[in-house]
């Protein structure tokens, strides 16, 4: 056993075989060479000590293969040995069938390996097909294109007034996004003519006919102040049930309702300082 070359492929030297190891399964597969006649254990013996003649540079690949068929050739072989007269029983014939099985496993071997080879040589070949990029050369870099400039001093001037100039604020319109004002007043006498007629109502049947938030809210504003003016009652038996609203004011007295609501709020004014 010797490493071969450069390529430290792993050679067997026995005495009925001296060559690459690749070259003992080739034999073995075509059933050029049995199997019972070759020594696993001074194959093995020989591959440890071409590993360690490697020394740190082995190879961790080439070992894992060799463990892999080893142990299939050790099992082939064990197979092999079985008598070859008539199948007995059921057992001798699962022997025969797990040698047959290794004997597939050791041609399925052969095919992946020819198979990662075959990639291998490609991939080597393409990585030389394209050339690797490189910047310009000097004399090429330095030529630079002539420049055409078609506008004169004044020309830059005004480009330059434009670029300095401030730009407008943009302005964004929301009038036509408020929606009317609903007055509280106006809200406030349809209650009253409400709960006169009726005396006693929900609010939710008050504000059934409300045709938006806005006048819901409006109505509500109206019994607060009808509420203050002592002209109505409100009353719930239930936490968030439904508010009973009872007119509570006379008959000929009419309630104030102010038009606090109704107006549009102001801006605080700033204190001026003399």
């Amino acid at each position: 056993m010797a490493p071969d070359g450069d390529d430290r492929r792993f050679t067997v030297r026995l005495v009925n075989f001296e060559g690459p190891f690749d070259l003992l399964l080739q034999l073995i597969s075509k059933h050029k060479l049995d199997v019972t006649e070759v020594a696993l254990s001074k194959v093995t013996d020989e591959f440890m000590a071409h590993i360690r003649a490697m020394g740190a540079d082995w190879d961790l690949d080439q070992t894992t293969e060799f463990l892999v068929v080893a142990a299939t050739l050790l099992d082939l072989k064990a197979a092999r040995l079985l008598p070859t007269a008539e199948v007995e029983d059921e057992a001798d014939l699962a022997l025969l069938e797990a040698r047959d099985l290794l004997f597939a496993r050791l041609l399925q071997y052969r095919a992946y390996k020819r198979i990662a080879e075959i990639f291998s040589d490609r991939l080597e070949s393409e990585s030389r097909r394209y050339p690797r990029t490189v910047g310009l050369e000097p004399q090429h870099a330095e030529l630079l294109p002539e420049v055409v400039i078609s506008i004169g001093p004044e020309g830059f001037a005004r480009l330059a007034v434009k670029a300095m100039q401030p730009k407008a604020k943009p302005q964004v319109y929301v009038d036509h996004i408020h929606a009317p004002l609903v007055s509280v007043r106006e809200q406030a006498e349809i209650v009253v003519a409400r709960l006169r007629a009726e005396g006693e109502i929900s609010f939710r049947e008050l504000t059934a006919d409300a045709e938006d938030t806005l006048t819901v809210v409006a109505r509500f504003l109206a019994l607060l102040e009808l509420y203050r003016e002592k002209a109505v009652a409100l009353d719930q038996e239930e936490a968030l049930g439904d508010l009973l609203v009872r007119w509570a004011g006379g008959e000929g007295t009419e309630p104030v309702v102010t038009d606090e609501f109704d107006q549009e709020a102001r801006e605080p004014e700033e204190d001026v300082q003399a």
